[in-house]
């Protein structure tokens, strides 16, 4: 679970100025949404909210990363999404009034500032900006979901492993001298949910291209050494001979 709210004075609240949801805000209409929220430090691997819990509440990652599972109605647990600093989640959930259809849990202590339905959705009818960003932000996840149904349903374990490991670069890498750093701590399992695949699955997968010299893994991260190879991976085009 979260732990206590922090004293909101000891943030800066033009660090909004860098959150998706936020971006058209003056700095004057940023410090009155700012007095609106709440901040919750979530520690490494607690949750902050719960597939099924009710929905209550809008949610900005300011510092750390999360990561949004689901739970299938056949009990297998995907991995969705990870969300990283500045960016807005929980929209469609809380302004529909329903309940989380996933659950948020830190993987690293991480920092959260969040609003009540009541609180966000006057924010909404007083600054139209905010509402016109969360269509975008909502869109673009809807987009984003819809991808990754696609893939699960229809591309090769191959495919999908490549397309999530250049994801997360895109999202979360950094290039270094010997390629791209994936800044994320991230399990084998974390893999496999999601990519709808099992362990053993993305074990061997890897193990085959960190011999061919695509990837490195160490401690739970990755290292990219050959991202053209895994997009000719991802995308399904002709590979080159050695």
């Amino acid at each position: 679970m979260p732990e206590p709210e922090i004293d909101a004075a000891n943030l800066n609240p033009l660090l909004l100025q860098d959150v998706n949801l936020f971006h058209d805000l003056e700095a004057d209409q940023v410090e009155i949404v700012f007095q609106a929220a709440h901040p919750l430090r979530v520690a490494n691997e607690a949750y902050l909210f719960r597939q099924g819990d009710s929905a209550e509440r809008l949610h900005v990652l300011l510092k750390g990363s999360l990561k949004l599972t689901q739970v299938t109605p056949d009990g297998q647990q995907v991995l969705l999404h990870y969300v990283h600093a500045g960016q807005a989640f929980a929209i469609l959930a809380v302004l529909g009034g329903t309940e989380y259809p996933v659950s948020a849990q830190a993987v690293e202590d991480s920092l959260v500032l969040t609003w009540d339905r009541g609180s966000i959705t006057d924010l909404m009818m007083r600054f139209p900006q905010i509402a016109l960003r969360a269509l975008e932000v909502m869109t673009r996840q809807a987009r984003e979901f819809q991808d990754r149904i696609r893939e699960l349903s229809t591309e090769r374990v191959e495919r999908r492993l490549a397309r999530a490991l250049l994801r997360l670069a895109q999202q979360a890498g950094s290039r270094v001298q010997d390629g791209v750093r994936i800044n994320l701590s991230i399990s084998r399992q974390d893999l496999a949910e999601m990519t709808g695949t099992t362990l053993f699955t993305v074990s061997r997968t890897l193990s085959q291209w960190e011999s061919q010299g695509l990837i490195e893994t160490r401690r739970g991260k990755v290292l990219i050494r050959s991202p053209h190879e895994l997009v000719t991976i991802a995308e399904e085009l002709p590979r080159r001979q050695p």
